[in-house]
């Protein structure tokens, strides 16, 4: 994670961008904060990347990179205006001994590559390129699944998709073409569908532990299906960080280990 300390909405490459309407960086501070100390409450190590002034949207470290078995595919960003982050978080990695593979194609990290215990979920359409789909099979030899988004809105994958524990995730089918929602409902006939309102607070980007799923506190109807799932929702509040286009998820970049080979057991509420 990387602390907002020069947060702002200084430009507009996303439809929730307005930089005409004020910010708040101390406000963003203290609810990001919130969100890392709950992150340890729950017993997960956070490391803490130290941001850069003039890259406002460095807190948002899930487009960092992917991560799986501690082999890192770094992020190559489509807009210039986070070109600066791609060096700073490689520094980070390097130092601490991950091996990193520059990205060829434009890739945005788990904003669009969501690793799953049997494959990697992939985004495109707004920012990944469909060509680094391929680089991220060959790079950590799993299969790759193609999701095309169409919805600007939801312009990442991990806005529209949130993988909760081994092969199992909640989505908003509405940010998908028809072909991809088809191959949604093959692959996960029993995934939790968000509806349109929960969506468009954020409720999909959200954290999952495989028990403990943190999203923003006014997806209600997700919330009361996660609960019904057998999952313990948690309610977070990233309200300020929502007027850059990134909640839970998007702070948060994943160092796996190693990915989960077994589904863990939870016995619906």
């Amino acid at each position: 994670m990387c602390p907002p300390e020069h947060f702002e909405v200084s430009y507009s490459i996303n439809p929730w961008m307005e930089p005409d309407k004020p910010t708040d960086a101390p406000l963003a501070l203290v609810q990001w904060d919130r969100l890392r100390a709950r992150l340890v409450s729950l017993g997960h190590r956070v490391d803490v990347v130290p941001p850069r002034p003039g890259l406002p949207d460095m807190v948002f470290a899930a487009n960092a990179a992917t991560v799986i078995d501690g082999r890192v595919l770094a992020a190559r960003y489509r807009h210039p205006q986070r070109s600066g982050e791609e060096p700073a978080y490689q520094a980070w990695f390097a130092e601490h001994g991950y091996p990193v593979r520059q990205a060829g194609f434009v890739n945005e990290g788990e904003g669009d590559m969501l690793p799953t215990g049997a494959r990697i979920l992939a985004g495109t359409g707004f920012r990944t390129d469909h060509r680094a789909h391929a680089e991220a099979a060959d790079h950590f030899g799993l299969p790759v699944v193609t999701l095309h988004l169409v919805d600007p809105y939801f312009y990442h994958l991990d806005t529209a998709l949130a993988v909760l524990d081994h092969e199992e995730i909640m989505y908003y089918p509405g940010a998908f073409s028809p072909d991809s929602q088809a191959l949604l409902r093959e692959l996960y006939p029993d995934a939790i569908l968000a509806d349109e309102a929960d969506a468009a607070v954020f409720g999909l980007n959200a954290i999952s532990d495989g028990e403990h799923v943190l999203l923003p506190q006014s997806a209600v109807h997700l919330t009361e299906s996660l609960r019904a799932a057998g999952f313990t929702p948690i309610a977070v509040d990233l309200s300020e960080l929502l007027k850059a286009g990134g909640a839970a998820k998007c702070c948060a970049l994943e160092l796996r280990e190693s990915l989960p080979s077994t589904e863990r057991r939870r016995e619906p509420s």
